[in-house]
This record gives structure tokens, C-alpha cells and sequence, in this order.
């Protein structure tokens, strides 16, 4: 296997060759050999930036989600909101037997609509406990003005997202009116349920969505304004997120039949299918880039195979055997696959993990930014390279690499020697 191996890594381009007759080397087999490295390394990395970068939105999102929204809800159906209010940390207190819960908050949920002059806008209300909120989520973090404690109960006071403050044109201390969907009905018609409430803070969590569609009010007063309509119960936060979906199993064996439990991945079901699927599309589009570096690979060994017949007859008179001929090139053809692959790996991995760095300074060096803060509501290209991505992208690079060197490898064996050097 020895002179196989040397053989083939010079045909490679990675062993030193020595002139042949007449002075022409091995320049131009090894050009074409250093050319489908090229495109192995080339395509190997793209795909790994590519995935890391869509990773990191993905990841991004997901925090900005979850920095309002809670890893796990205990909805009890059909039941009034102030029998809730009153018992929900009987709820709690079993949820956090489980060691991994550690925080718990009450809320209130209803849709409804703020209306604004001649505005007319649907939300999503949600009433919290001021107090406890921080156990569950970050909005305290997240306030741009005012206080969070200002939601005191029956001080009917409301926090909007930034971009849906900005929709309705109102700032602090205007008043603002929330119709709830129930109403009472009269000899003059249905007349929905009303409520004027000031608004005492404005939050941005980062995540348009939610900016531009939450309000936030006292759970007390929004036990008052639903009443019968929405969600009532308890919202979890948990040690682990990523466990969200068996914590939430665990808990819904301990709780009653009429308490309903859910996960953040239930609940955004639909966002995260979508993001992958995305990410699978995007990966096979750029798993062609490696497959045509691939068919590169096997129409340079063809080609090698065909400059080097001379060799093989050679060879061949000296006593090799045609497996012999045939791992001369499976040799060529797997370093060639392995240098590529080995290479694309680390620029890849270079650039992923260093896109922080480098896309400001190519912003800077083009004078304009890639992604407008105003209209993405991020500054920086945001990337999370997984080493089970980079494992696959290196393993389907070398699985093609070696499918397109078996063809040649095949037709190197097959050629006669008393053929070749009769025309030679």
C-alpha cells in the first residue's frame, strides 16, 4: 500500500514530483487536483456560515420570545379568573416540586382592542403581578419608560410595546380604552365591555411581533375587564428551556384533568417549523455547491486517469494488479476529498466564529450597514455554529468525495497495458 499511497498523493499535488521526459511535470494534473480541493473547501465552508448564521437568528428570535413569553403555562378551563387569582399558588406550589421549576407568576389573558381616537387596534392583553413577573420573564428588563410596579391593581394602568405605542400615537400618561370581546346586550344592541386605562410604561423587547401586538396590565384588573373571556392560570420558568416539552409532560401528570399544560414550543409551533424547514431547504440548495465540486473531482480524476495511462501501462508491465491501479486513484481522489473537506472546515468554522468581528469591519470598510437596526430591530449578523451541523457538512462532503472517485478508480483498472503503449 505503500507505493500506492505515495503515488497517489502525488498525483494529488501533495507529494513532491519529479520531472518527466522531455521536462514536463505533473503541473497540470496537480492544477486540476488543486482546483476541485478548492471547490470542496469553498462549498463546505459556505454551507457552514450559512447554517450558523440562519442558527443564530433562529437562536436570537427564540431569546427575544422568551424573554416575554414562558417556557411552560398551566391554563385552568373554564373557570372564572378570580377563583384563579385566589388559588393559583396551590398550582405553583405542586409545579415546583419538580426541582427544575423556578419561578412562577400568575396571569390573565384575553384578546381585545385598544382604541385611540379614530384607531382601532387588536392586541393581545395580558395581566400579570408586577411583583412576581420577573420570576417568569424579563420585561422589567425591557422597559424603555416607566416602571413595571406602576400596573398597581385598580389603578387600570397599561405598558404597550413600543411599536404599537408608536402605531397609536400615544405616550406616557395618555389614556387609552380597551374593549374586551363580551358585552351586554340592550334594547339599543350588543354594547361591548370598555375600560379606560392610562398608559404608565412602554417596553421593547426587540421582537416585532410581540413590540407591535402585547399590552400588559395589573392581573387584577384584567380579571375585571375579561371576566368570562380568555386564559387564566399559572406561567413557569425553568431551569433549562430546551427541556421545556418534558418538564411540561412531568407536570401534567401531577395536575388535575381541568388544568391544561403547555411549552413554548407548542405554543410557537408553526415559527419553528417554518425556521426549519427553512434551514433543511437551505442546506440541500447548498449541498449543491459540494456536489458540483464533486463532479469537478470525478472529471479531473478522468482526466488524470487519461494523462497518466502511460504510468498505468507501466505499472501494469511491472507486475501491479488492476486493484492496485484502482487505489492509486481512490487514494488521489480521498486526499483531495479530506485536504477540501479539512479545509472548508476551518475557514468555515474561522469565519462563523468570527462574523462578529468581520462583518463590521467590512461594513466599515464599504461605508454602509448590512442590517439597518431600524428595519431588522438588530444591529449585528448573529451566528451560532452547532457542532452537529459542521459533523454533517464534513461527512456528506466526504461521502461525495469518495462516490466521485470510484468511476475513475474503475476505469484506471480496466485499461490494457499492450494497448496503451502501442499507441504511446
Amino acid at each position: 500500500m505503500a507505493y500506492e499511497f505515495w503515488i497517489g498523493a502525488r498525483y494529488a499535488g501533495l507529494a513532491r514530483a519529479r520531472k518527466r521526459r522531455g521536462g514536463r511535470s505533473d503541473r497540470f494534473v496537480s492544477f486540476i487536483a488543486g482546483s476541485s480541493m478548492a471547490g470542496i473547501a469553498l462549498g463546505v465552508a459556505a454551507l457552514i456560515v450559512v447554517l450558523s448564521v440562519m442558527n443564530g437568528f433562529q437562536t436570537q428570535v427564540r431569546d427575544r420570545m422568551l424573554s416575554v413569553l414562558p417556557h411552560i403555562e398551566l391554563v385552568v378551563r373554564n373557570a372564572d379568573h378570580q377563583q384563579v387569582l385566589d388559588h393559583w399558588e396551590n398550582l405553583a406550589g405542586k409545579a415546583q416540586d419538580n426541582p427544575v421549576v423556578i419561578g412562577a407568576a400568575p396571569y390573565v389573558a384575553g384578546q381585545g382592542m385598544l382604541v385611540r381616537s379614530n384607531q382601532l387596534t387588536g392586541v393581545q392583553v395580558r395581566g400579570i403581578d408586577p411583583a412576581r413577573e420577573p420570576q417568569v420573564s424579563e420585561l422589567d428588563q425591557q422597559m424603555v419608560l416607566g416602571r413595571l410596579d406602576s400596573l398597581t391593581p385598580g389603578s387600570f394602568g397599561i405598558v404597550l410595546g413600543e411599536q404599537l405605542a408608536g402605531m397609536l400615537r400615544v405616550r406616557m400618561g395618555d389614556t387609552i380604552m380597551v374593549m374586551a370581546p363580551q358585552g351586554s346586550i340592550s334594547p339599543a344592541g350588543f354594547s361591548p365591555r370598555m375600560r379606560q386605562f392610562t398608559v404608565t410604561g412602554i417596553f421593547s423587547s426587540g421582537y416585532y411581533e410581540y413590540d407591535a401586538t402585547l399590552a400588559f396590565v395589573n392581573v387584577e384588573d384584567a380579571a375585571r375587564v375579561f371576566r368570562d373571556v380568555g386564559n387564566s392560570g399559572v406561567r413557569l420558568r425553568i431551569k433549562d428551556m430546551q427541556k421545556a416539552p418534558q418538564v411540561a409532560q412531568e407536570i401534567a401528570n401531577t395536575m388535575p384533568s381541568y388544568v391544561y399544560v403547555s411549552d413554548w414550543t407548542e405554543n410557537n409551533r408553526t415559527w419553528f417549523a417554518a425556521v426549519q424547514t427553512e434551514k433543511r431547504m437551505m442546506f440541500l440548495i447548498l449541498a449543491l455547491i459540494v456536489a458540483v465540486a464533486a463532479f469537478n473531482l470525478l472529471s479531473s480524476l478522468v482526466m488524470a486517469v487519461k494523462d497518466k495511462q502511460s504510468d498505468i501501462a507501466i505499472l501494469r508491465t511491472l507486475g501491479a494488479t488492476p486493484r492496485e491501479i484502482a487505489r492509486i486513484f481512490l487514494v488521489q481522489g480521498a486526499l483531495i476529498g479530506v485536504v477540501g473537506t479539512v479545509l472548508g472546515v476551518g475557514l468555515g468554522a474561522l469565519i462563523a466564529y468570527n462574523i462578529d468581528v468581520i462583518v463590521p469591519f467590512i461594513e466599515n470598510l464599504m461605508g454602509r450597514k448590512f442590517l439597518p437596526q431600524q428595519i431588522y430591530f438588530i444591529s449585528e449578523l448573529p451566528s451560532n455554529p452547532q457542532v452537529d451541523d459542521i459533523v454533517l457538512i464534513a461527512l456528506v462532503s466526504l461521502v461525495l468525495s469518495f462516490l466521485a472517485t470510484l468511476y475513475p478508480s474503475w476505469r484506471a483498472s480496466k485499461l490494457q497495458p499492450a494497448q496503451v503503449l502501442r499507441h504511446d
